[in-house]
Formats: structure tokens, sequence, C-alpha cells
């Protein structure tokens, strides 16, 4: 099975929690019906990307990215690469890569789609679409901040960094109340 293929499946099979998300959802699919080159970052007016919120064993504290480019802080993720085969493993490859965490484990199906518009970098112009998966982190692991980022840290989900990004603040509650 091809990236593509396992996209094209993990979004079919993925059942939206509200009417916003499935229409993100048939947005994607319909995407990728459209773009055989869709799951790459030179696909314009838009490619599927894949990214990770990491939370801590207890779901308590979510680890975000002071990320370069954007200037915001951002869940771990980015673009899908020629080595990825499933859209799980693309979001788990940047979680470890952005992070440095070992023993990370990953949800199969997605929390969230967010779809947004690039304003900086080489996608400037082009839209992501965002599969944003719910990775867990080992006890006791340390972090390194990755040369994509200005900076990491830990946060309480009841006490996220001020100016946020309504994508990542929705983010978080999925987590958090998936994990109730």
């Amino acid at each position: 099975m091809t990236l593509h293929e396992d996209a094209t499946a993990t979004l079919t099979r993925w059942t939206p929690p509200d009417p916003e998300q499935a229409g993100l959802r048939e947005l994607y699919l319909r995407h990728l019906s459209e773009h055989d080159d869709g799951m790459w970052r030179s696909c314009r007016p838009a490619h599927v990307t894949a990214s990770a919120l990491v939370v801590d064993p207890s779901g308590s504290k979510v680890l975000l990215t002071l990320h370069r480019t954007v200037g915001a802080w951002l869940q771990l993720g980015g673009h899908c690469e020629a080595g990825d085969t499933t859209l799980a493993g693309a979001a788990l490859r940047e979680a470890t890569e952005e992070s440095g965490l070992t023993g990370l484990t990953i949800e199969p199906e997605p929390l969230q789609l967010s779809r947004h518009l690039l304003r900086a970098g080489g996608c400037q112009g082009a839209y992501h679409l965002d599969v944003q998966f719910q990775v867990t982190a080992t006890a006791g692991t340390q972090y390194v901040v990755s040369e994509e980022s200005d900076d990491l840290a830990w946060f309480a989900t009841d006490a996220l960094p001020a100016g946020l990004d309504h994508s990542v603040t929705e983010l978080v509650g999925r987590s958090s109340r998936q994990l109730e």
C-alpha cells in the first residue's frame, strides 16, 4: 500500500467528531482523489501533512514547539517524506525527529484535521491539509530542541501559552476529552 492509499484509507475509516471535521475529511478525500501527488509538498494549491500532539503519560501536559519559521507554539509535525508508508508513521517520525524523544506511541486514528494557509517558508501560499494524531511519551525521557524549533516546552493542558492558535487549542481540548 502506498502512502497516498494509506492516507485515503485512514481518512475513509475515521469517524469525525463533528460536522466541521466531517467537512474537512470530505475536502481531504476529494483532494487525494484529484491529486496523485497530494501527499507531497510540491503539490499545489494544497498537500497533506502529518502532525502529532505529544502528551505526557498522565495526559496532563503537552509538548509544544516554538516553530522557528512560524514564530508560534505549535504541535510537532510536518511534511510527508518518500520513506513514509503510513500517515500515522509520518506523524510519529516527525514527532521523534523534532523532539528527540524515544519510545513514543501513537494512536492509530486521527484526533483532528486542520486546514491552514502557509504564510512563510518554502510552502508560502499553499494550504496544509494537516492530519493530527495523538502521541504519548514515555516517562523520564528528555526532549532535544531540533533545528526546526527555537524552543520546546511541556505545558499543562490547563495552562497553555498565551496567543496559542485556535487550532492548537482545539487539538489539546480534543486530546484531553479523549483521555477522560
